[in-house]
């Protein structure tokens, strides 16, 4: 198959625009005669839903939560990204793209990525509109912040509760659907297969999470809005029923996934307490505008603290290495998210590190809440300095933060085109669930921005191109192909339920994530991926000899949907590891360990890996086969990333 990104002819600020124009729409009356399914419901899934059904279709809504509005965006905590250039600072829709490609380092899509900055400023309007409380200036007018990657303050925010009261725009307008019934609501429903009609995306099978009853779904056209798959990690900033079930199995029936391996691993989460631990906590990197990041700057000081011989009070400024400042004298602490984790790493591979365990640094506000007071830090970070004291039972404005790096975002997804649509017909992706526009690295703020471009802007347009040209004619739920999906998902099931074994799910599922973490996290090398490979594939072959999945499926089930969901994560851990083996150089959030500058940077070959990888399945423990799209930039540079 020859990848067709569908990236519109013309000057990349007029794509975008002329694109609109010459796509094919479905006239309003004709609208009501088409079924679009929507999977999941947190920022891309919600806007999509709710601007579908405003439009007329109808649209059919499923998410795993009870509610909506307990899907992941609710958790995202420091902005949202915007050319607005309220700061008068030099912002620009340009610069907010170029910052983007940069700092993807040079991974992504010009096209899609200039779209994403256009339309960043219709959604701060659209989200004032429904009411979101977006912190403003003393005059009344929009406030903005600093994010790493930017020299420019073009953040967004509402304390540091942003996704929550963008997700709840969002629902509102949501629910105004559903109650004039153009969306049908599915909550505690999981989709666990795609079904294809003559080549086409036509429906889904989900199981009802309460009952267990599976059940077949019939539409025009399917909408993934999903999220990522960091929970492949195990520990990770994900909400634990992240899953990326939905995706992998649209995956297994023809959907190609495009640069698994490009992981973000976030700089500024709570350090690891012990391997009780489900999850990992968040601390937003709205936190480096103000807090300022070091470690001691000698071994021997870092193990006195360690030990408790000394307080952090008893280090005195010349004995703190300051090192992101002193590195990235530009950027200083607010260098993007890639070049903050490694440099966070290096310091704690050399001694450096503090707390217990020695794998963390510290985030300090000591200097802030001395420049502007208590009172002014906590009125910016006080919903994140009380999330912070409550976890540590520390005081962060009286003793620094201990942070350490953490998985928070995949930039890989499903490949999609430049109308997000994968490589199967009729079926879309939208938000983290694809890969579209971050390309190696995320730079903070813009996941939400995606999400909501991508739900709001994008796929109202391009959908339409799709429905216009099939007939309205709906397929029946009793056509064989639902039989035969439907009698799949069964079978899994049976046989998760039968194996009967010994481990636990989350056993398999805690040696994945070490795996992950160790060979395929922060840094990678070919002997330890090769490794890597092996094992997860060992663990796999035991998952289906030996898990043990308790009850039964007719009923509330957690343990049967977490079996499902490993089984997958098992799938698409090998995929990562291949898809890091290939790519050798150093990108972003994949950093080979034996391609590196001598100043421990990221060193890209532009002259071989300049593609996105897309990978097909081919079948159960069959090596997927590679199709590259390459990579054109006639608008940017290509250079090393600098950020000092």
């Amino acid at each position: 198959m020859i990848l067709d990104s569908k990236i519109p002819e013309g000057a990349l600020a007029e794509k975008w625009d002329k694109h609109k124009f010459n796509v094919k729409l479905v006239n309003p009356a004709n609208k009501r005669k088409y079924d679009v399914i929507v999977v999941g419901t947190g920022l891309a899934g919600a806007s999509a839903a709710a601007s579908l059904a405003e439009l007329g279709y109808n649209v059919h809504a499923f998410c795993y939560q009870d509610s909506p509005r307990r899907a992941h965006s609710i958790a995202a905590q420091g902005g949202i990204n915007a050319a607005k250039n309220y700061q008068n600072d030099g912002d620009s829709v340009f610069r907010l793209f170029y910052d983007t490609i940069k700092g993807g380092d040079y991974r992504a899509r010009e096209a899609n990525v200039y779209r994403l900055a256009q339309v960043s400023v219709d959604i701060i309007d659209q989200c004032v509109a429904q009411g979101v409380p977006f912190a403003r200036e003393y005059g009344g007018l929009l406030a903005n912040r600093s994010f790493g990657g930017a020299q420019v303050s073009r953040t967004f925010y509402a304390r540091g509760q942003t996704g929550q009261q963008l997700l709840l725009g969002a629902y509102s307008a949501l629910n105004r659907q559903i109650a004039y019934g153009k969306v049908k609501m599915y909550p505690r429903t999981e989709m666990l297969d795609l079904v294809m009609v003559d080549g086409k995306a036509r429906g889904i099978i989900t199981r009802n999470m309460v009952t267990g009853a599976i059940e077949k779904h019939a539409a025009h056209a399917v909408i993934l809005a999903t999220g990522g798959y960091g929970n492949v990690f195990f520990l990770s900033t994900n909400a634990m029923g992240c899953n990326a079930t939905a995706a992998w199995r649209a995956h297994k029936k023809g959907a190609f996934f495009a640069n698994p391996c490009f992981t973000q691993i976030h700089p500024t989460c709570i350090p690891v307490s012990g391997d009780y631990q489900s999850k990992l906590t968040l601390m937003s990197e709205s936190l480096r505008n103000d807090g300022r990041v070091w470690v001691p700057k000698t071994k021997e000081m870092a193990e006195k603290l360690r030990r408790n011989e000394i307080r952090v009070s008893d280090i005195k400024e010349e004995d703190r290495d300051y090192f992101l400042e002193r590195k990235y004298p530009a950027f200083g602490n607010l260098v993007p998210r890639d070049v903050a984790s490694r440099n966070a790493k290096l310091a704690c591979d050399e001694g450096r590190g503090v707390g217990t365990t020695g794998l963390a640094v510290f985030l300090d506000f000591a200097d802030a809440i001395k420049r502007d007071t208590q009172a002014k830090v906590a009125a910016k970070y006080g919903n994140l300095f009380d999330m912070y004291a409550k976890i540590t039972g520390e005081n962060p404005y009286e003793t620094p933060m201990r942070i350490y790096p953490a998985v928070h975002y995949t930039m890989g997804g499903l490949w999609v085109d430049y109308n997000l649509q994968t490589t199967i017909p009729g079926l879309y992706a939208t938000g983290e669930c694809n890969f579209s526009d971050h390309g190696a690295n995320r730079l903070g703020a813009s996941a939400l921005m995606q999400g909501l471009a991508d739900g709001y802007f994008v796929i109202p347009y391009t959908i339409g191109d799709y429905l216009a040209q099939m007939p309205a004619a709906r397929v029946e739920t009793s056509h064989p192909a639902f039989t035969e999906a439907e009698n799949n998902v069964k079978s899994m099931i049976s046989r998760l339920l039968s194996i009967n074994g010994t481990k636990t799910v989350d056993e398999y599922h805690k040696e994945l994530g070490l795996l992950m973490w160790d060979y395929c996290g922060m840094a990678r090398n070919a002997e330890g991926l090769k490794y890597a490979k092996g094992k997860i594939r060992e663990l796999r072959e035991d998952f289906w000899k030996n898990v043990k999945v308790m009850g039964v499926n007719e009923e509330f089930n957690q343990t049967l949907e977490k079996a499902g969901r490993v089984a997958d994560f098992l799938e698409l851990g090998e995929l990562m590891v291949d898809d890091a083996l290939n790519r050798n150089e150093s990108c972003g959030g994949h950093f080979r360990e034996e391609y590196q500058t001598p100043e421990n940077e990221a060193l890209r070959d532009d002259a071989n890996y300049a593609y996105v990888a897309a990978w097909e399945y081919t079948g159960p423990n069959q090596p997927a086969n590679l199709h590259k799209e390459e990579l054109k930039f006639e608008n940017v540079k290509l250079t090393q990333r600098s950020y000092k």
